[in-house]
């Protein structure tokens, strides 16, 4: 049964990033959205969320809020503002407390965003809201029906896929990556643990660039970014910051010596039975050898052998990827719910 009280006193305020009881407020809230909306989640990872608030990616300005009603935290707002390319887009995350959504908080966080992002010449947000996958009978979405009650159109949709550790066929990936290297002559695998190499840090800077170029992006429009190595190496260290050690494998290429796939996952400080599928990708000029599928079957061993505990792995691919779906779906990972891109023109 809903008893929030009626929205008489309600406020939106800036948070103050350095404010460590406004941050616990912050943390408390997401920590109990999520267990809400997403409960196969893991908890919220504590260094994790302090470090997006206190440490922006490179290239990357933040804004927070915080909606409070009657003196109660309830709602949660994050403006992104990208600095070097999309400069002209806003990513919104807006979070209301279950008991508290349809009496107008989520609007007014709406509002707020809407606000701070026109006054700074933005023209374009972006957002994500979780939902059923493709084919599964229509439910309620709370999520859906905020946005389109703004105009905003679902420019893509993800798909989560999960692995179960427990359930894994270590035979088939046998057979897999056996059959992948055959495909493979000429190419060596490396691995690291943590920030990368200095002597890969301008191919890593190529490869994270193709991301977004290469993707499936369905109606979302968004430039791709082009980093370059101080880059790469400011978002290794900020992750670290965030308690994220990252596990990578890639494959060199022998005549060239540049490394031409690569692929992450990475585990939080909290909890140890959880992990991130992160990027995956391949040179162009260097498909067709089966170097996507054996970086990560490598590199998912490479991260059982140093995290024990890890027993989930949860990643996202565009619901059109059709290539890194099939190789994510060979090694065992199974879909869990779809993601919606949502985009509006303000």
């Amino acid at each position: 049964m809903d008893t929030a009280a009626t929205p008489t006193a309600l406020t939106v305020t800036p948070l103050d990033v350095a404010d460590d009881l406004a941050v616990e407020q912050a943390y408390a809230l997401r920590s109990a959205i999520v267990a809400a909306d997403v409960p196969d989640f893991p908890p919220l990872c504590r260094q994790r969320f302090f470090g997006q608030l206190r440490h922006p990616m490179p290239g990357e300005e933040m804004r927070f809020a915080l909606a409070h009603l009657d003196g109660r935290a309830v709602g949660y707002l994050s403006i992104e503002l990208p600095q070097l390319e999309n400069t002209e887009k806003a990513s919104l995350d807006i979070e209301v407390l279950p008991d508290y959504r349809r009496q107008g908080i989520g609007r007014a966080l709406y509002e707020y965003a809407a606000r701070t992002v026109r006054e700074l010449g933005r023209t374009r947000v972006n957002g994500m809201s979780q939902g059923p996958l493709p084919g599964e009978p229509a439910r309620v979405e709370p999520g859906r029906e905020f946005a389109t009650s703004f105009g905003a159109k679902n420019a893509l949709v993800d798909i989560r896929r999960r692995l179960d550790l427990d359930t894994l066929d270590q035979a088939h990936l046998d057979e897999l990556l056996a059959a992948s290297w055959l495909r493979a002559d000429g190419y060596s695998l490396v691995r690291w643990i943590g920030p990368t190499p200095d002597e890969y840090l301008d191919d890593i800077a190529y490869l994270d660039g193709r991301l977004v170029q290469d993707a499936p992006m369905g109606d979302l429009e968004w430039e791709a970014v082009k980093p370059d190595r101080e880059r790469i190496r400011k978002v290794d260290e900020l992750l670290v910051v965030r308690g994220r050690q990252g596990y990578s494998s890639a494959l060199r290429h022998d005549a060239s010596g540049r490394v031409v796939a690569w692929t992450m996952i990475d585990v939080g400080a909290t909890p140890d039975w959880h992990a991130y599928q992160q990027i995956t990708i391949v040179d162009p000029d260097h498909r067709g050898h089966r170097l996507g599928t054996i970086a990560k079957i490598e590199n998912l061993r490479y991260v059982m052998s140093h995290q024990p505990a890890v027993r989930i792995i949860d990643t996202w691919n565009a619901g059109v990827n059709d290539y890194m779906i099939s190789i994510n779906e060979a090694i065992g990972f199974r879909p869990v719910d779809a993601w919606n891109n949502w985009q509006l023109t303000l």
